[in-house]
């Protein structure tokens, strides 16, 4: 009986031993993984922030191009409404220029005009301001004309077109 207390004893001892050893081993392998698992959310923290800045310096100007569309906008209106005889003159080519400067200028920052005369009407970019009544059923949703010109930046709208589209109605006719 003495011997199989012994060993008994000298079993446990040896698993004390092995657990012991066994232990610095598991914390290893759990603190690796915890490591690992750290260093993969800094570098998703590193590209988020990344992404982040990059849409914030991309759409940066946004407030200023707030005021300087309608200025450009009442120049291109103030260009189309000149007579016969300033257009003849040096005056007519030097504002032409301009506006061409300035459209220029607002391309190299990202803005886009938004073309839509003829275009089925598109309420994530356009405005309706005017409904103009037509008997022919192919026009009814279709863009009339644009009345002021809409704006994208870097593909989001900015400034919505506003414009005067078809709508179908058949005329009573008596």
């Amino acid at each position: 009986m003495h011997k199989k207390k012994e060993e008994n004893k000298k079993a446990e001892n040896n698993e004390l031993k092995e657990t012991k050893q066994a232990a610095p081993e598991c914390d290893c392998v759990m603190l690796e993984e915890k490591y690992k698992r750290a260093l993969a959310d800094y570098q998703n923290l590193l590209k988020q922030t990344a992404r982040d800045k990059e849409e914030y310096y991309k759409f940066a100007s946004e407030q200023i191009l707030y005021e300087l569309l309608p200025v450009y906008d009442n120049l291109k209106i103030s260009f189309v409404h000149t007579d016969e005889t300033a257009s003849q003159n040096g005056w007519h080519k030097g504002i032409e220029h301009i506006i061409k400067q300035f459209a220029d200028a607002l391309g190299r920052l990202g803005v886009e005009e938004v073309i839509i005369e003829g275009e089925q009407f598109d309420y994530h970019s356009m405005e309706a301001v005017e409904k103009i009544i037509t008997e022919d059923e192919k026009k009814n949703g279709l863009v009339e004309r644009v009345v002021k010109s809409g704006y994208k930046l870097h593909g989001k709208v900015i400034a919505p077109a506003r414009v005067a589209v078809y709508e179908f109605k058949l005329k009573n006719k008596i």
